[in-house]
């Protein structure tokens, strides 16, 4: 992404870069377990929250997600171009506090960010990771229009048992193409 970007609009939803005062919001959703049944990492603390919020301000990895009404953060995504840069292929991901969930907020915001990075970036292609046991994300990334291109068979961990050994987790990937955005 480029630094000119400052918003992305969509019908509920304002998708923005961070700022250092969304760490209460930060905190909210991911000091909360839940969070990480599918993700790495630990619950944060307020101070690590305040960290994370200044990092995010001043980088375009992490996107707010913001509810148009109320003007609260609510989810974060993550999109990134990912190397070699010549196959113009960026990573999505996402995390949303648990309150919002079944409420169609992460495909909404992902369906606004994927299209405005096809249509502002150069973009070619855009994938995603999920574990196949997250029914949620992968039907996120389905309802987007992304295609599942691959099952990887315990390629990743983010635990380890008491033993210090790796607790492997397949993965699903997802990509969509920006020709097919057309096919929707």
């Amino acid at each position: 992404m480029t630094d000119e970007v400052s918003m992305i609009d969509s019908s509920r939803l304002i998708i923005r870069p961070f700022q250092e005062l969304d760490f209460l919001s930060l905190f909210e959703y991911l000091s909360n377990p839940t969070i990480y049944r599918f993700e790495p990492g630990e619950p944060i603390t307020l101070e690590k929250a305040k960290e994370l919020a200044i990092k995010r301000s001043h980088n375009n990895d992490f996107w707010a997600v913001v509810l148009k009404s109320t003007e609260k953060l609510i989810g974060q995504l993550y999109f990134v171009q990912i190397e070699p840069r010549e196959f113009l292929t960026w990573e999505l991901g996402y995390v949303f506090n648990p309150v919002f969930h079944n409420q169609g907020f992460a495909s909404e915001a992902s369906d606004a960010l994927i299209r405005y990075g096809f249509e502002h970036f150069g973009i070619h292609r855009v994938m995603a990771h999920c574990n196949p046991e997250n029914v949620a994300s992968w039907k996120v990334l389905e309802k987007v229009g992304m295609k599942k291109e691959g099952f990887f068979r315990k390629n990743i961990f983010f635990r380890s048992d008491p033993d210090g050994f790796p607790l492997w987790t397949d993965t699903f990937e997802y990509a969509i193409l920006k020709e097919d955005l057309g096919n929707r």
